[in-house]
């Protein structure tokens, strides 16, 4: 899963239009990006055989193109040419792409280690995160619901830790780098599509020198067998779900966004269970209610604050 909290000052405004065909529209778009998002673990089983940071290096090079091609066919290459003058820009564009390579390479890593289970649980806990992050750095006050949803998530936290013998740092790993992703994204002027643009233009000189260096040592995994068709892949599997997600987000309120985002985890967790034959044993249950019941809370306080604002 990637970029599901930037657009978010889109939405706002995009909720307005009101149009129930747009409405529409934009409710396919969500959902065909979150169903993406959701069986995107099968590919990465596909690739589970090559180390993860070479993955990351191939999703960020094969996304350029992409993203590329999106920018122009919107006309928002302007907006791209004006971030690379800024630096302040380019300073927050390198933070966020830090943040989401960070998220990508442990669940890639994740996902081939077998520990599926533990990224549904990181990106369920990720909304509690985002709350938090805005109470403890912009000062938000949680609400009272609010406050019961984190502590709850809290509690999942602990009875995993208790049963494992240590923190579960896959899951809140996952949560903190998409939520600390979200957080600074925010803070960057500049739409989904060439946030992204930007983002994966400036890891691509580390990705394009590291697969070189493989290469030329001999150790990259390119050139073998149907690899190269499946590392090319990377690049629309990172970016269409992104693209339509953001088409999405542009005609639903955040509400509906905020509801539709439980989606992929669901399905992870799922397929990690019934699919890849991953354990879920009481204390995994246990830990699934409880975020489930604070994902609940959370859902309704956040509703019933947009309905009475």
């Amino acid at each position: 899963m990637q970029d599901q909290t930037a657009p978010a000052r889109v939405d706002e405004g995009a909720g307005a239009a009101g149009q129930p065909d747009a409405a529409a529209r934009g409710f396919a778009y969500a959902l065909a990006a979150y169903l993406l998002w959701g069986v995107l673990p099968i590919y990465m089983k596909a690739v589970a055989h090559i180390p993860a940071v070479e993955v990351v290096a191939h999703r960020v090079v094969w996304s350029l193109p992409i993203a590329g091609a999106v920018l122009l066919y919107l006309g928002r290459t302007a907006d791209v040419r004006l971030a690379f003058r800024s630096p302040r820009m380019l300073a927050m564009g390198s933070l966020t792409a830090v943040f989401i390579a960070v998220n990508w390479g442990l669940y890639v890593w994740a996902i081939a280690a077998d520990r599926a289970v533990e990224t549904a649980l990181g990106y369920y806990i990720n909304p509690l995160v985002t709350v938090l992050l805005g109470a403890v750095f912009l000062g938000e006050r949680l609400t009272r619901w609010q406050a019961v949803a984190v502590g709850l998530a809290a509690g999942a936290v602990v009875v995993l830790t208790i049963e494992q013998g240590t923190l579960p740092w896959v899951s809140l790993g996952l949560a903190f780098s998409f939520g600390g992703y979200g957080y600074f994204r925010k803070t960057l002027p500049i739409g989904p599509s060439q946030g992204f643009f930007l983002e994966v233009a400036l890891l691509f000189p580390l990705a394009l020198g590291y697969l070189l260096w493989l290469a030329m040592r001999g150790e990259g995994h390119f050139l073998d067998g149907i690899n190269p068709w499946l590392l090319m892949f990377a690049g629309p599997a990172t970016s269409i779900p992104l693209i339509l997600y953001a088409f999405g987000a542009k005609l639903l309120r955040i509400s509906t966004i905020g509801i539709m985002q439980y989606i992929t985890p669901t399905m992870i967790a799922a397929m990690a269970v019934f699919l890849f034959g991953e354990p879920f044993g009481t204390a995994r249950a246990a830990a699934f209610a409880l975020i489930w019941v604070a994902l609940l809370l959370y859902t309704w306080s956040s509703l019933r604050a947009r309905r009475e604002g």
